[in-house]
This record gives C-alpha cells, structure tokens and sequence, in this order.
C-alpha cells in the first residue's frame, strides 16, 4: 500500500507546477506560515485520500461541508468567540473547500485566524471589566454547559453576558475547592491559621483572574500555522474520525508515543472539539495504579506539585501534553470533568510504566461451589516485533496467555474466565492466534482493502489449549484486536460474552504514511516537512459476515454498567464509517448454540436484579445518565455546592458496597475482615480488587450455568 501510495504522489506532483497555488510566493506574514508549503499539503490531501482511504468518499461539497463542521468546532466550539455574524461570513467559504484544495488555494484558515484574533482581543477586555466589577454568588441563575445547545452570540453584549456566567462559575467553583482544601487542614494546623470565607472569596477571584491571563496569553500564542493545521485535519477527519494530518511536532510526539520512552501518567489523550478527553489508560502506568482518571474524561486544568492550574481548554494537543509530561516522581493534578458532569482534582505521582503490568496476568477464583476458577487478564495485545524479526526471543500475548492457561490446568481449574475489559487492541497476529488458543482450527476474521479485495486471517494450529467453559469478559473500552478474540468465540458458539451494551466499535486499520517521501521534484525540497498521514486503509469483518466497525460486539449477556450512559464508542464519532457485512465464510461451532445462551441469559437476569451489587451499579448508573443529560448547570452557591455533595456520596456509596462485599468475601476464607489489601506486594492488589468485582462475581455464578 505504501509504494502505491508513492507512486500515486509521485504522479500527481510531476504536473503541480501547473497550480497557480502551489507555485506563489511566500505569505507576507512568513514567520507564521508559508502559503505555497500549505497549499501543496492541501492538495497532496485533495488528491491523497480519495485514492487511499477504505471508503468510496471524494472531494465533493459533501465532504466540503462536513470538513467545515469540523473546522468550525475546533476553531471555537464552546462558543465563546466568535459570533453568529461571524460563523455566517466563514459559511461562504465551505462549499468552496473542496475545489480550493484542488486548485491549490486555500483561504479558510486566514479569514478564520482573523476573526478569532479579533475576537479573542475584544473578549480579553471585556473580562478583565467583568472581573473588575464583581458577582452576586447568591442570585439564581444558570449556564448552558453543553455548546451543541448553545447558539452563537448575536452580539458583544450578549458575548459579555455569556462570560459572565462563565467567570462566575469559575470563581465559585474555586471557592469550594478551597474550602474543602481548608477542611482538610483542619487536622493538620492550628484554628487560628484558618482563611475566613472573604478570604477565601478574595483568593478564588485571585486565581480565577490569573488563570484567564494565562489563558488569554496563550490564545494570542496560537500562529496562522497551528491554524492550518488543524483545518488540514478537519479535512481528513471529514474521511473518518481515525484519518489524520500530523504536523511535524504531532508526528514527532506519535514517535515518541510509540517507542514508550517518556516518563509520565501514562493516559492516551486526543484533542476534540476544544478538549483534551482520555481515551485510554495505558495498563501499568501511573494513572492505571492510581485509579481515577479513566477513559472519557475530560482534562480541564493542569497543576505541577502545588502550583496553581493552568486551563488547557482550546490549547494544542501537544501543548498540553508536555503539561501532563514530567519526570518520574513528580506530581501532576489535573481538574477532570467526569462524564456526568462532575469536577475532581486528580493528583497522579508520574512514572514510567511497570512493564509486568502490561504483560497477561492470571489466578485462580473460588467458584460458587468451591470449584477452581482459572482468570486470565489480558491488558493489550503485544509482540516484540523487532526481536520477533532477527528471530531473538520475543515476548508475545498469545505465548504469555498459553502459559498462564496451562498453569491454571495443572491447579485443576474446572472453567475460565478471560478478561478483555479495556483492551484497546494491538497485535492482529496476536488477537488470532490466541483464538486458536480455544478453537481446532478455522478462520477467525475476514480482512478487507480500499480495493474491495479481501484476504482470511485464520488459526491453522489444530492444538487446543482450552476447551472448558469460558466466559469472556469485555467492556465499551475494549477495542479492535479484543473485539475480533470476542467476535470470533461468540460466532463459533465457543464463549459466553458478557459486559456493558456494545465494545468500543472500532474496525478499522490505520496507516502511516510520510507525505516527504518520493516527491519528485527537486524545487520541492526547499519546503520545510510536509509532516505525515494516518489513514484508514482497511476494514475487520467476522467470520459471520458482520462488521466488528461501529456497532462492536453485543454480548450474550448484558450487565449493569457505570459507563451505559456514556456516549463512548465509534457509532458517536463524527464520520465514523458506517456498519456493513461480506459474505460469511464457513466456520464450525460448538456447543454454545442460541438456545443454551437464552436460558444462561434468563437465570443471570434473575439474580442481577437481587444482588446488591449490580443494582448499586444499575442505581447509579441512572442518576449519573440523568446528571448527563442535565446540561445546565446553576450558578447559585448553595446549588453548587449540593452537587458536589450529591457526586460524592454516589463515589461513596458504591465503595461503601465493594468493601462490604470484600469483607464478607474474607470472612468467608476465615480472614480478617478487609485485610486483603494489607497482604503482600502492591503488584498483587488486583488478586484481592477481583474479590471486590461484582462482574467477576456474576461471571462465577454464569460458569455454574454452564
């Protein structure tokens, strides 16, 4: 794919000399862009994709319009800037993007840095007279949080009303962070060392004034190329949401990702709409043993140590990255929004990843009877590649997860459960050949090109390490290779799947490309580097025929989750490639035939809704949907500060119950009530957090189905 995607950009740029665009001299403001290097990359992309990308989609008004909802967003997508008569006057340029591409000339990203400059100016004033003058913390009174319900501002007054209720909130939000902060040294300092309320008012408007400076600051930082490349990557996320242009600095960072040779939290973030969102915690990082910060929240704030925060919304990706970045040891806090809606301070100690933490883990679990229960964790699908091609030893996922089976027979296990929750992925060698862990032999997912030619990836070993009862675990993080381990048991009819609704979706294969290869030209060296493509090249499809794409894997059995509420997964990205089917291929099956799985379905059904556990789940996951779907948010201190209270007992709750249920579990074994954590080594602390699973639980009484 690659040599024919050179081949293709060498023939396109023999005859671009014939672009007026590609041809003109540089932008008088130079320091900040060149024009003829951004409008060869704009038409390299014009005529890159529509040949390389799975789908069938062109350069069209179509996908003009939809590269502008997606420029628009980044541009401004909480609306706070820009106004209606703004947003009216950027609209004439969309049907336009797509033949400007063509001919090499761009004009968008130059009006768009323009009027946001020019608004971002004017909104810097009018918060500094807004701070100046003061709230009324008491009145009642409320702000639209969610800016897909908000329309532009008509005006610069009804922009300064909107900052208003935007600095308000802020300020009173600091406010109860620092008197919770005074609660806390009420254990630690004398009475009389104690700020008052005004003070604590004082210094909340302080840190509120500085962090908008700050802010503010940064804003006017941004250059008329950060511009361009953002629309750049609007324009290939109107493909599919996983296609991307990466400037230098960006394809520099993804080096870096994927060598792992940075110290840090160990969270996999993308910017989106404004935002910087988890995507994924990375399985033995700093942020997987502290535990709080999870896929889908939303990073608003940075502090270092005990400095004050920093607001990374609207800032660059790799920006805020190198905020969260530092070396081993130190403390980083971030002020995360919750799914829901609620704000907490997270403080991670960074470190490298404990690679045995990303490794596959095993043990034993007491069954309902007293039987021996193999689990089996797999975090991610990994090889050594490199090793793997000298032919040095190299450690792999399916080898790892042989090994603890095997160990797991020799103690007698009579069933096993295998853990794909949070898996995003990785290996596709390896996401197949541990299927033929489990199955004789077969086919095990269907492969297909931008070409429409498709290849079968099948296991063809006829050893079966284990052919028990087995469950298989999976969550709406579990992603790509996980989803095809859990598609192809379900279709032999071999595993139990069971979890939230749906997996994450994601069927889909992603290249790299660098646009600096092969350009034939020699008076197109002199632009600077062009920077690289990720594209959606390929699509997964079962054995069945279905995709593994958009919809993912509905399990056999469906549990309460925490997470249902969540707008999490492909089907709600913007431009996600739709569902479709091939042809099935032929498949044997096992025994676990529509009829067994409807009757395991019906007797789980009848003990979910009498455990205690999954209904605290199910409880608080509805009252967590229902905090979602409240998007406005009052701006009255009593309101406010009831909500905060409202988020901590439903934490509290459902931790009141896990250690409930841990100590029953100990007592059961004759120990001392919740002692579990006190034994042994922290990389043992999982053992004892399954005991607390009440998925774990329900999975041991589903095996006793079987």
């Amino acid at each position: 794919m690659k040599n024919i995607f050179r081949t293709y950009l060498a023939t396109i740029l023999v005859f671009s000399f014939l672009l007026p665009g590609l041809s003109a001299a540089k932008s008088n403001n130079s320091t900040d862009a060149d024009t003829s290097r951004n409008n060869l990359i704009g038409y390299m992309l014009s005529k890159q994709l529509p040949v390389i990308h799975f789908s069938d989609k062109v350069m069209n008004d179509d996908l003009a319009f939809a590269a502008f909802d997606l420029y628009l967003k980044q541009l401004d997508y909480q609306k706070r800037f820009l106004l209606q008569s703004d947003v009216d006057r950027l609209s004439i340029l969309a049907p336009g993007i797509d033949t400007n591409l063509l001919n090499g000339t761009i004009r968008l990203p130059d009006v768009g840095y323009k009027l946001l400059n020019t608004r971002i100016g004017e909104v810097e004033k009018l918060t500094r007279e807004l701070l100046a003058r003061g709230f009324d913390y008491n009145r009642d009174e409320s702000h639209e949080t969610d800016p897909d319900k908000l329309k532009y501002a008509t005006n610069l007054s009804d922009l300064s009303e909107r900052w208003r209720r935007i600095l308000k909130g802020q300020i009173i939000s600091r406010y109860l962070d620092l008197v919770e902060e005074r609660e806390k040294e009420k254990e630690t300092k004398e009475k009389e060392t104690y700020k008052s309320d005004k003070e604590l008012w004082t210094e909340a408007e302080e840190k509120v004034a500085k962090r908008n400076k700050n802010f503010f600051n940064r804003m006017h930082q941004e250059t008329l190329q950060d511009h361009y490349d953002r629309y750049f990557n609007a324009v290939t996320r109107a493909f599919d949401p996983h296609t991307n242009y990466m400037p230098p600095a960006n394809k520099e960072d993804f080096d870096i990702h994927m060598r792992g040779s940075l110290e840090g939290i160990g969270a996999l973030l993308r910017e989106e709409d404004g935002y910087i969102k988890v995507v994924n915690i990375i399985p033995g990082s700093a942020s997987a043993r502290q535990g709080r910060l999870q896929a889908e929240d939303t990073i608003l704030e940075v502090a270092q140590g005990d400095k004050d925060f920093v607001e990374i919304t609207d800032m660059r990706l790799r920006d805020a990255v190198r905020l969260i970045r530092g070396p081993k040891g130190s403390v980083v806090r971030l002020t995360v929004r919750k799914p829901d809606g609620v704000k907490e301070v997270i403080a991670i100690q960074r470190d490298v990843v404990q690679i045995e933490e990303t490794f596959v883990k095993s043990t034993i679990i007491e069954g309902e009877k007293g039987e021996k229960v193999g689990y089996v964790m797999i975090p991610g699908f990994y090889r050594d590649f490199e090793k793997t091609g000298n032919g040095s030893g190299a450690r792999n996922s399916t080898d790892d997860t042989r090994v603890a089976i095997e160990g797991l027979k020799k103690k007698g296990i009579s069933a096993l459960i295998l853990d794909l929750r949070n898996n995003g992925g990785g290996s596709l060698m390896d996401a197949v050949d541990t299927t033929g862990l489990f199955i004789k032999y077969g086919p095990v997912v269907q492969v297909k090109n931008s070409y429409g030619n498709k290849r079968v990836l099948s296991d063809d070993d006829k050893s079966v390490t284990w052919d028990g009862p087995l469950l298989v675990l999976v969550n709406q993080f579990s992603a790509s290779a996980s989803e095809i381990l859990a598609a192809a048991l379900q279709d032999y009819g071999r595993a139990v799947i069971v979890g939230g609704a749906h997996t994450h979706g994601k069927g889909t294969v992603q290249t790299l490309l660098d646009m600096n290869d092969n350009i034939p030209l020699l008076h197109l060296k002199k632009y600077d580097d062009l920077g690289a493509l990720k594209v959606t090249i390929q699509k997964f499809y079962r054995v069945n025929g279905g995709s593994t794409q958009y919809k993912g894997v509905e399990p056999d059995i469906v549990l309460p989750s925490l997470f249902q509420h969540l707008e999490s997964g492909e089907q709600y990205l913007d431009n996600s490639l739709p569902w479709d089917h091939v042809d099935p291929i032929a498949y044997g099956t096992y025994n676990l035939t529509p009829a067994k799985l409807k009757i395991l379905l019906e007797k789980s059904k009848k003990r979910v809704a009498g455990d205690e556990g999954l209904q605290v789940i199910a409880d608080e996951a509805a009252k967590a949907a229902a905090r979602a779907r409240k998007t406005t948010m009052s701006l009255k201190l009593s309101d406010m500060r009831d909500k905060r209270q409202e988020a901590k007992v439903a934490r509290d709750k459902i931790g009141a119950h896990y250690l409930k249920y841990r100590a029953e579990q100990d007592a059961g074994h004759g120990e001392k009530a919740g002692s579990g954590l006190d034994k042994g080594k922290d990389k043992d602390k999982w053992k004892e957090e399954i005991k607390e699973d009440p998925y774990i639980h329900e999975s041991l009484h589903i095996l006793g189905d079987m």
